[in-house]
């Protein structure tokens, strides 16, 4: 049983909480209605407003591409379709071995990673739902609309094989008339 005096301290703790709640709240819609906050792609993130984003994205991507079935991948055919598709449709804003993304990929805000190392930050299948349905305010579009399925897995296989790629197998692999002889 708690006396008076510990019943005023949980009381006092209890309010002090819900005021600060009360009072964060109000800041934060102060923010948000007064339009305060610049969304501008000028402008990054603040750090803690990024890594909410950042941690968002990740649960959000591993939760919905749980159930995807990851057919076999990395035939040849299959990955100069992929070096094909990320020539065209990728590289401008995520870059390539050997080479940066255009200054479209560089005025985007966030900044698309590079998918050199996207293999050790997400697994086949968060890549494909990446792929196929797009991030919401990222600039990252859902391809899904625009590419065949076989086109998305081929993307997909192609960049699960550019971390073993040096810049000169990339060129070799995205020219306009690849040769059948040039290998990841």
């Amino acid at each position: 049983m708690l006396n008076n005096r510990q019943r005023l301290i949980v009381k006092t703790a209890v309010l002090t909480l819900v005021a600060a709640g009360v009072t964060a709240g109000a800041a934060g819609l102060a923010v948000l209605f007064g339009g305060w906050y610049n969304i501008g792609a000028t402008a990054q993130h603040f750090p803690p407003v990024y890594r909410v984003l950042e941690a968002g994205m990740k649960y959000s991507v591993r939760n919905h591409a749980e159930d995807v079935k990851v057919p076999p991948l990395g035939g040849e055919q299959q990955l100069r379709l992929g070096a094909q598709v990320y020539r065209d449709k990728c590289a401008q804003c995520h870059g390539g071995p050997g080479f940066a993304q255009s200054t479209i990929g560089m005025s985007m805000q966030p900044i698309p990673g590079p998918l050199v190392d996207a293999t050790q930050r997400w697994k086949t299948r968060e890549l494909y739902w990446v792929t196929k349905n797009g991030i919401k305010m990222s600039g990252m579009p859902a391809w899904e609309y625009h590419l065949r399925e076989d086109e998305i897995w081929a993307v997909v296989a192609f960049v699960t094989v550019l971390p073993t790629m040096t810049a000169q197998d990339y060129r070799a692999w995205t020219a306009q008339n690849a040769p059948q002889g040039a290998a990841p």
